[in-house]
């Protein structure tokens, strides 16, 4: 099979969407299938290209055996609504633009958010006659709207007008999970059409067995309880309850709060946290891909946190599934799909979201039990290696191309 995939983010950034899209694609290439990455310079969260990489118009390289296309797009920091919707509209014409010298392909599947890439799917797929699956990670506008991003009436309606025309003009829907595939069923779209596969974990890479201790001799952590946050530090996660947290756990010198990676609301955390004076608080820079067992490792508990919205009620945060494939006992502050997961699991406590007097219990009740927490890590790993490991989540998603290409030939 023949695949073009055409995704806003991939390796060597680090986030969600760029690990869901290699990591499926190279299972893919390891079956025998030949995949065509679209992308561009790597540049997340920042808007700055990563070292080694060029914004140029057209360029080409592999990676693990993946054919992997980045197209100029106008580059923007991960902040400020007109600038990101720029860098998206940019990216999407520059697949329209550069579609005569894109390989002939079985199926076309692009991955939304960002949605402007989600689109360019429906052009893409036309013009090589290929059938067209849409991935929805996340969904859009409903995600910005949740954050106050936007408030023009006009223009919302114009997005979900979008949204719309391209749930019906997919071939099939791939939504990460189940409350997203209600949504679209909600929205008049035909169950047959929508297939969910949710994130998972790349156990060959998380591996519980990874060793920690260097890492915290490095951040001067030996001997400490250590709380980590992973991921994007952005509107959507309201990390204000970690340093609020941080700052009724002050008293106990066995605790530490690590928050890792970047994004909008970083400067702003950071900050924060010298302004209330927090030296039980650690803040770490984005690191690469290869850096995170390690990281993962050095940590007793994870944080998952997301406002307190209906919207994120929806989701299920990807980094779920690593502090699992990690058996890193979970503090989860996100309403619905992620906490019914969690508790299936048994993989952690649930606290409510944005409240830092529960998170600081949950922290110190976990730091004061050593084995509840070593159980949740464990009942979380047997539970994802299970139900999620992304060898077997690529698998699925192989059979819902081939039943998209078998519906229109």
């Amino acid at each position: 099979m023949k695949i073009l995939f055409l995704s806003h983010y991939f390796p060597p950034e680090i986030n969600a969407p760029a690990s869901r899209t290699f990591e499926h694609c190279r299972e893919w290439v390891k079956a025998g299938h030949e995949v065509t990455v679209v992308t561009c310079a790597p540049n997340h969260p920042r808007g700055k290209v990563y070292e080694g990489y060029r914004n140029r118009l057209f360029q080409r390289e592999q990676r693990e055996g993946i054919e992997v296309i980045r197209l100029w797009t106008y580059l923007s920091a991960n902040e400020g609504f007109v600038l990101r919707t720029l860098n998206y509209v940019s990216f999407m014409l520059a697949c329209i633009l550069v579609l005569p010298w894109l390989p002939k392909t079985d199926v076309v599947i692009t991955t939304s958010p960002q949605f402007f890439n989600g689109l360019a799917g429906y052009f893409v797929s036309r013009a090589k006659r290929a059938p067209w699956v849409l991935e929805i990670r996340d969904l859009w506008p409903e995600s910005i709207l949740a954050v106050g991003a936007i408030r023009n009436e006009l223009l919302i309606k114009v997005l979900r007008w979008l949204e719309h025309f391209a749930y019906r003009k997919a071939d099939r829907i791939v939504p990460v999970t189940d409350a997203f595939a209600a949504y679209m069923r909600h929205s008049g779209i035909p169950s047959e059409k929508i297939v969910v596969i949710k994130n998972g974990v790349e156990l060959g890479l998380f591996r519980r067995d990874t060793s920690g201790e260097a890492m915290r001799a490095k951040h001067g952590l030996e001997g400490k309880t250590v709380a980590a946050y992973f991921g994007t530090h952005g509107m959507a996660h309201h990390l204000e309850t970690v340093l609020e947290a941080a700052q009724i756990v002050a008293g106990d010198p066995r605790i530490v709060f690590v928050l890792i990676g970047d994004g909008a609301e970083r400067a702003r955390l950071f900050d924060l946290k010298d302004q209330m004076g927090l030296s039980n608080v650690l803040m770490i820079d984005q690191q690469p891909k290869e850096a995170m067992p390690a990281l993962w490792a050095m940590a007793d508990i994870s944080l998952v946190l997301l406002r307190k919205t209906d919207l994120f009620k929806t989701v299920i945060p990807s980094k779920i599934f690593e502090a699992m494939g990690m058996a890193t006992p979970i503090v989860l502050g996100v309403e619905g799909e992620s906490r019914e997961l969690v508790q299936a699991a048994g993989a952690g406590l649930i606290i409510e979201p944005e409240s830092a007097e529960e998170l600081a219990a949950a922290v110190r009740r976990l730091a004061d039990d050593p084995d509840e927490a070593k159980a949740f890590g464990q009942q979380g790993y047997d539970y994802v290696c299970a139900n999620f490991d992304r060898r077997v989540l690529a698998a699925r998603y192989i059979d819902v191309l081939r039943a998209a290409i078998a519906l229109t030939t």
